[in-house]
């Protein structure tokens, strides 16, 4: 594909303008950040080709909604911070896009290369050191003509590349171009183009003979399950899940960090919600899995560690285990099979290896088991049967968001859902199916940031401009990003944010009652003011508002808060009590 430059009609070409037509000219059309002068060639070039700039106001809130973009797109997020002090703002949104191996490209820049290590404004953090363990590659451009070359490399390896001592999956990078370097005029001739104008490789496939011993594994297997996890979720990836669950009659789950695709709920004969629900299967006298494939999914926390909660014990269950970083096979579990690949392409050549092998590889499946695996997300709540006011006189939690997201149902089609927060989120997620959600995007993660919802938020509605999103927060994380309301009013996004407000940390303030109990009724930082009105304050940031005290309240503020264009706020006063099972695990840990 050639690459044709566009010259300023009032002043030379700059390494800026060729930094942004490269990003052009590789698919990018918008780009999150927050102004600094450093970057001012930059986003001129990016005004001159067409790249939409959205500002925030936080840089943390600009990375993360070049994350969550990424995350709904399937693509690049770009984010822009300029030296030092945004910069630092922005390493956040860094570490939780490695955590989540979310592809983005963060652009920076610097004091002039003359003025290295000389004290200079904005100068004294080496941002290129600094970023490295937070990224896949992070470089500092030293000429424009390099522009090309470079950003191709940077988002190569955001998106399938890999530094050559480490191979890994998709995560972020970093181009720290230094103020002289994006003002100085190009000389054409010397620009280094790279790969920049050619096509994108293919993703790495699985090995001949890993695919058969997979398929040699399905055949003897009576309970076996799918979980997967972050590193599964491209259209390709989905379908070709699709295909192999509804063959073989194998359920799908999935983990706190995959972002659900609707696809596999509506169309799958066999999705079973969360992998964590695995770990009741004795609910519905079923006995565990005795074959677990990971797709994408890190062991760990999310999928209770080495406990045998959810992946039994080695000698009850084999483990195939399929990753495109090598380093997480085996980190935590034995596996049976580990295998290096793309998780679409793994599991298109184990379809292929199906429809040309004997008919019933996968014949010894129990369907009955696997129906009862797939009824536990439906399995009543046991907080359906608690009074829908606690003893405070406040709403209970689940009772309130259950309420909330039906009303809400009733007014959005398969609204994108942002979940942020500890307890809230939880709570949330219980519900979360009668939203009939397109997207679920989980804020928080193995990092357990909270906050980045708002970011995930803006990047969601920027990328699906006419899907609503539904942004649901609790009072502690509502007050890392509150003021990207403002950013949400500013743009006119579709962006309904709930709060749901028990007036402390809940999950902080619950967790030191479980562990401490009366013998110590001290409950040290986990309170948060009764008196802050979120509601109110989004009203100030041109949201409309409503707070919502009452169950009775909600069918008239829904209506109020969705009646016009643009974005509104949800306040809901909750209980902080009963205490949620999630943090109950956790204290007995």
């Amino acid at each position: 594909m050639p690459f044709s430059l566009t010259h300023p009609t009032t002043r030379p070409l700059t390494g800026g303008d060729l930094l942004a037509q490269s990003l052009k000219h590789l698919g990018i059309g918008v780009a999150f950040g927050l102004h600094g002068g450093h970057l001012d060639a930059f986003l001129m070039g990016c005004e001159s080709v067409g790249i939409k700039l959205v500002d925030t106001r936080h840089e943390t809130a600009a990375v993360q909604a070049a994350e969550g973009y990424a995350k709904v797109s399937r693509g690049l997020g770009v984010a822009f911070v300029t030296a030092n002090s945004g910069f630092s703002n922005g390493i956040p949104g860094l570490a939780s896009a490695l955590a989540d191996r979310s592809p983005i490209l963060v652009i920076t820049s610097s004091p002039p290369l003359r003025d290295s290590e000389n004290n200079s404004l904005q100068g004294i953090i080496d941002q290129v050191v600094v970023s490295r363990p937070l990224t896949k590659f992070a470089h500092r451009v030293t000429n424009p003509e390099d522009a090309p070359r470079l950003v191709s490399l940077a988002v190569r390896t955001a998106l399938a590349g890999a530094p050559a001592w480490v191979l890994t999956g998709l995560g972020p990078v970093l181009l720290d171009f230094p103020i002289d370097v994006l003002f100085t005029p190009v000389h054409e001739k010397l620009i280094s183009w790279g790969s920049i104008t050619s096509p994108r490789s293919y993703a790495p496939g699985p090995h001949v003979e890993a695919v058969k011993k997979a398929v040699h594994l399905f055949k003897f297997a009576t309970r076996p399950v799918v979980i997967i996890g972050s590193g599964a979720q491209s259209e390709e990836t989905t379908t070709q899940l699709l295909r192999f669950s509804n063959q073989t009659n194998i359920p799908i789950f999935d983990t706190q960090k995959c972002m659900l695709s609707s696809d596999l709920v509506t169309k799958g004969k066999f999705y079973g919600g969360r992998a964590d629900t695995l770990a009741l299967l004795s609910a519905v006298e079923a006995l565990q899995p005795d074959l677990v494939l990971l797709l994408g999914a890190r062991t760990g926390m999310f999928l209770a560690g080495r406990s045998g909660a959810i992946i039994p014990p080695h000698e009850k269950c084999k483990l195939i285990q399929v990753d495109v970083d090598g380093g997480e096979i085996g980190r935590t579990l034995p596996v049976d099979l580990g295998i290096i690949s793309d998780v679409g392409q793994f599991v298109a050549a184990v379809n292929a290896q199906l429809d040309t092998g004997p008919a019933g590889d996968c014949g010894l499946v129990d369907t009955n088991w696997v129906k009862k695996a797939v009824s536990i997300q439906s399995l009543p709540s046991p907080f359906d049967a608690d009074p829908l006011t606690q003893s405070s006189g406040r709403m209970h939690p689940h009772h309130a968001l259950r309420i909330l997201f039906t009303t809400l149902s009733t007014q959005i089609k398969s609204p994108i859902l942002v979940m942020d927060g500890g307890e809230c989120a939880i709570w949330a997620h219980g519900v979360a199916q009668i939203l009939n959600p397109s997207v679920i995007l989980k804020s928080t993660g193995a990092l357990g940031f909270l906050g980045n919802g708002f970011g995930y938020a803006l990047g969601a509605a920027v990328a699906c401009p006419g899907t609503k999103v539904i942004n649901v927060q609790g009072d502690g994380s509502a007050g890392f990003h509150f003021m990207e309301l403002d950013t949400y009013a500013r743009l006119g996004l579709d962006v309904v944010t709930i709060v749901v407000n028990n007036y402390c940390w809940g999950m902080s303030s619950n967790g030191q009652e479980l562990v401490y109990g009366d013998l110590n009724p001290a409950r040290p930082v986990s309170s948060l003011s009764a008196v802050t009105g979120y509601a109110a304050v989004s009203g100030g940031l041109g949201n409309r508002g409503v707070r919502i005290e009452k169950v009775e309240e909600m069918e008239g503020a829904v209506q109020k808060v969705l009646e016009g264009q643009g974005p509104g706020c949800i306040e809901l006063i909750v209980d902080s009590k009963p205490v949620h099972p999630v943090t109950e695990a956790m204290g007995v840990l």
